[in-house]
């Protein structure tokens, strides 16, 4: 889940994270100093992630942490038959067959490549449009 505004959520008058951050029922809603605190929180906590880094406006909230992801990844592709085949992040992220893949954000899609980069599982690789990734049956 990606939270990205240009201001704070709970400062937005209407906006798809108003029924979370407010409960106009006991006229309540959360303050934005306790929202940065909330998120700064979970960020440390490895359970969201400020995208694009190096600020504090936008943030992906994990629901499945990268590695969880990395592991999903892979096995979509080994279960649709992609080992060895250069996927592009278009393929993975709009399959022509609805997966747990579909619409997932890029960066959180590379942060899991990266993951299994790290195991040898994946390989990025540069096409004419751009990136690409080879995923690569695990080692023995």
């Amino acid at each position: 889940m990606a939270l990205s505004t240009h201001t704070t959520p709970s400062e937005s008058a209407d906006n798809e994270w108003t029924e979370i951050l407010r409960n106009e029922r006991i006229n309540r809603r959360i303050l934005p100093n306790h929202l940065s605190n909330i998120i700064a929180t979970m960020v440390s906590k490895g359970l969201a992630a400020y995208e694009p880094p190096k600020q504090t406006r936008s943030v992906l909230l994990f629901w499945r942490l990268p590695e969880e992801w990395a592991e999903v990844l892979y096995d979509w592709v080994v279960s649709t038959g992609q080992l060895n085949t250069i996927l592009t992040f278009y393929d993975i992220t709009d399959p022509p067959v609805d997966s747990p893949l579909t619409n997932i954000p890029v960066p959180l899609l590379r942060r899991a490549i990266a993951i299994l980069g790290k195991t040898g599982r994946s390989q990025m690789i540069a096409i004419p449009d751009g990136e690409g990734v080879r995923f690569l049956p695990r080692a023995k």
